[in-house]
């Protein structure tokens, strides 16, 4: 728009609510900053003037509380147990935020900015509404309209603009290193980028009691997209804001049994203790709270939970319950593959220390499940893992029509066959390792089977329910990969490389090429709007969304989505994700910046790792090793650039094993431990 016809706009609404230059001054800053807390110290200046009409002077008041509580966020928390107060990014959103006001108010585009904005946010964050095409379309729709009118009277506020398809490149941090390798540099931009972010959120919207604004069954789920730099480093000030989210949490009333005495569906029941317990596991392993606490909900699986159904098989009895109850409704009786997250830490805790109990109860409910796969009921394709199994008589799926939908719960989207089908399959691999009982891996193989065929044969649009649905939607390349790395058995190869990501496809072949795909995938996203993951989110378990549930519908070419499991698997060495029957093979004991760290191979009697320093002073770090055999081993690490190396011998006699050594500055070295 030109300057000509902004002032034919301000001109206007001074001719109709007799704007004086100031007013219009401060209304036209207020509208064209990209920053919230100027926005609103506008206003403010606005609100003070003593010659304001009284309408503009009724719009403002109304308008301003709306844009103090976006714009101050943190400053509304409460220690009162308030939904609202407590959810201080988005709890005040309604249907009349904000308060209307007049369409000629020289301010209507400034309350545009803010409905349309919310409008937008609503479908990123609701399963609901996003699932739904005309519901998504009319939100969008709306919420676009607004922002045309937002963006038409203030064309500099690139935050409208962004929602309007524009991209705004977000810089490097750091200049590109020409001596480091490639994937260093790239692996550096997107953990720069991470950590910066991460800390971002700590140290702006962080509470007193460690929560983030999105509410406790979100925040919890943040950590989520922090794993390579919350597992894969020592980072203290990222590790310190994740125990305050976990410490925090579990110092609610609704905690104080251990589980969450909150009744609603496993996949929002599971998220307060799962996500907290099962990362400070991760953050502090030796910890005697964090393990009791996985004890704990095992207890209340053994305990509660869990019943023999009409087949003598053991399973959950509902998809609803607390730490004290169980829910009685069949509508809702249903064992999920999103169950593995109501005991997430208790497989944590299992892997990591084979309790024989626990062996023997885990091994029974995914018994049930394996049987489950097996069957062809309801027009299931055998070797099709359900998506849930009913209760009391073990049946596919739930009181749906269909056995893939079990219409369990009010957000159908989030049990409707995959679901979280990942939680189930690396379940079951857990389960063949703990047991060494191979039949346990028998689903996995049978919808890799599938999913191969479905590849060498596409069927286009195929029916829901059948096998080639299914295998046009599933992920089961994560569980593949873990089983790749735990036997290096080459048989799902094939698959893995159309599948896996770029580190896992290196790991097979060498191929370097497949790293760097990978790691410049995770940084492509990260090099624009970068408001996208910060100020604008509302939701925290939707802080890396808003190109994948929302500007990829509009925007061509489509935006880069964040996808960090190249990043965590270069640095870490595990195949798969952290969340369950993690494979990390190291956790590098040093901060996250400045540094290049790729696992090139790791067994059970061998490490071997490439790391680049990017400061320019010598730096001594170190490394925790989790997944060597004991024994005696020989470590080196030579500086490939002058091929000088230094070696020493190492005893390795538990999970967990620290080695210290010192990088030169901007020298590529190597690290190896191999048993003597």
């Amino acid at each position: 728009m030109t300057i000509h016809l902004i002032a034919a706009l301000l001109l206007l609404a001074s001719a109709t609510h007799a704007l004086t230059p100031e007013q219009s001054d401060l209304i036209n800053k207020a509208g064209n900053s990209s920053v919230e807390v100027e926005r609103y110290e506008h206003l403010i200046s606005l609100s003070q003037l003593t010659d304001l009409d009284p309408q503009l002077n009724s719009d403002l008041a109304k308008l301003l509380p709306a844009v103090d509580l976006w714009a101050n966020e943190r400053e509304h928390w409460q220690h009162e147990n308030r939904r609202v107060r407590r959810r201080f990014l988005s709890g005040y959103y309604s249907q009349n935020y904000p308060p209307e006001i007049q369409k000629d108010s020289p301010l209507y585009p400034i309350w545009a900015m803010y409905r349309g904005r919310m409008k937008i946010q609503q479908p990123i964050q609701s399963g609901n509404l996003k699932s739904d095409p005309v519901k998504r379309a009319e939100y969008y729709g709306e919420g676009r309209r607004l922002l045309r009118i937002a963006k038409q009277a203030f064309p500099e506020n690139r935050l409208v603009r962004m929602y309007l398809d524009e991209t705004f490149p977000w810089p490097v941090l750091n200049p590109v290193d020409r001596d480091a390798p490639e994937w260093a540099n790239l692996q550096r931009e997107t953990l720069e980028k991470l950590r910066h972010i991460i800390v971002w959120w700590i140290e702006t919207r962080q509470a007193p009691d460690g929560s983030l604004g999105g509410g406790w069954g979100d925040d919890v789920e943040i950590w989520r997209t922090w794993t390579p730099v919350l597992i894969g480093f020592e980072d203290s000030v990222v590790v310190q804001g994740q125990t305050n989210i976990a410490e925090g949490l579990f110092s609610q009333p609704h905690m104080e049994s251990g589980y969450t005495s909150r009744m609603t569906d496993v996949e929002h029941t599971g998220e307060d203790s799962g996500d907290t317990n099962t990362s400070m596991m991760h953050l502090r392993p030796d910890d005697p709270i964090w393990q009791q606490r996985a004890l704990r909900i095992f207890e209340l699986y053994r305990d509660l939970w869990s019943g023999r159904n009409e087949r003598g098989q053991l399973q959950f009895r509902s998809t609803y319950f607390t730490a004290t109850e169980v829910s009685d409704s069949s509508q809702l009786a249903c064992d999920t593959v999103y169950h593995p997250r109501a005991v997430q830490p208790s497989l944590l805790y299992w892997q990591r220390t084979a309790d024989p109990e626990m062996t023997r109860v885990f091994s029974d409910w995914i018994r049930t499940w394996v049987d489950a796969t097996s069957r062809s009921e309801r027009g299931k394709p055998a070797g099709i893992i359900p998506s849930a199994i009913h209760w009391p008589n073990g049946d596919i799926g739930g009181l749906g029509e269909h056995w893939w939908d079990p219409q369990n719960h009010s957000e159908p989207t989030l049990y409707r066959w995959p679901s979280a089908m990942g939680m189930m399959t690396n379940t079951m691999l857990l389960a063949s390792h703990m047991t060494g009982d191979a039949s346990f891996l028998d689903p996995v193989r049978s919808m890799a089977e599938a999913r191969a065929r479905y590849l060498k044969n596409p069927v286009e649009n195929p029916e829901p329910g059948t096998e080639a649905w299914c295998a046009s939607r599933m992920g089961i390349a994560p569980t593949l990969a873990k089983y790749r790395q735990l036997t290096g058995d080459p048989e799902f190869d094939d698959l893995l490389m159309k599948d896996a990501n770029g580190y896992v496809r290196f790991r097979l072949t060498g191929d370097r090429s497949h790293l760097v795909e990978g790691l410049d995938r995770s940084a492509a996203a990260f090099r624009i709007n970068r408001a996208s993951y910060m100020e604008e989110v509302r939701w925290t378990d939707r802080q890396l969304a808003f190109n994948g549930n929302y500007a990829n519908d509009y925007a061509d070419p489509t935006l880069p989505r964040p996808n960090l499991s190249a990043l965590y698997a270069s640095v870490t060495g595990d195949f798969g994700g952290a969340l369950y029957f993690p494979m990390n093979t190291v956790r590098w004991k040093t901060h996250s910046r400045d540094i290049g760290a790729l696992v090139t191979s790791a067994g059970k009697a061998n490490f071997q790792a490439e790391l680049y320093h990017f400061g320019p002073e010598r730096r001594d770090m170190g490394a925790e090793l989790y997944l060597l055999d004991s024994g005696e081993y020989e470590m080196t690490l030579t500086n490939t650039v002058t091929g000088t190396s230094t070696s020493s011998t190492i005893t390795v006699s538990g999970p967990r094993n620290a080695v210290s050594f010192s990088l030169d500055s901007r020298q590529l070295h190597t690290l190896s431990l191999r048993r003597q």
